[in-house]
């Protein structure tokens, strides 16, 4: 019976395949057409041998890492960097908290850098409160338009709650 099951369903789903009207392709032959690069830029930086530049053709966003084992608990995590743009649109932070199974996004919309801004340090808070503790934190850029970002000198810092 399983087996006879099993042959139904795979039939069904050959069948819908055949079906299946193709509305586009993409070639991902070329990386360009992505639209999106990201390569370290030894010439423009705020500290150290580079930055990460990040040039883009539409609105996206830039996972620059994740951290775990952190000890927040009843703090404030801090995400800041330094960002520099030549932007049609913003950029800011964002950070995402797994706790407990749970996601959780702080994004710092009223920190954003615009259109041609030089390096400025903006940030983003997450407020862990006591008994409330990170499995670990995810840390991006977004980009609401078209551009280059540059971003450098990224930290993590906590301060106490008061």
């Amino acid at each position: 019976m399983k087996k006879s099951l099993m042959m139904f369903a795979l039939m069904v789903c050959l069948a819908g395949a055949a079906n299946a009207e193709e509305l586009k392709k993409l070639s991902l032959d070329d990386a360009s057409v992505i639209g999106t690069s990201i390569q370290a830029d030894a010439e423009v930086k705020v500290e150290g041998t580079g930055s990460i530049k990040i040039a883009t053709q539409w609105p996206t966003t830039v996972c620059l890492g994740e951290v775990a084992d952190l000890n927040v608990e009843d703090a404030r995590l801090i995400f800041q960097a330094r960002v520099k743009s030549e932007l049609s649109g913003t950029a800011f932070l964002e950070m995402w908290a797994h706790v407990g199974g749970g996601q959780y996004f702080s994004r710092g919309m009223n920190d954003v850098v615009e259109q041609t801004t030089d390096w400025k340090s903006i940030q983003t808070p997450f407020v862990f409160e006591k008994g409330q503790k990170p499995d670990k934190v995810t840390l991006n850029i977004v980009i609401n338009g078209t551009g280059t970002v540059w971003i450098d000198d990224v930290i993590l810092s906590k301060e106490p709650l008061k």
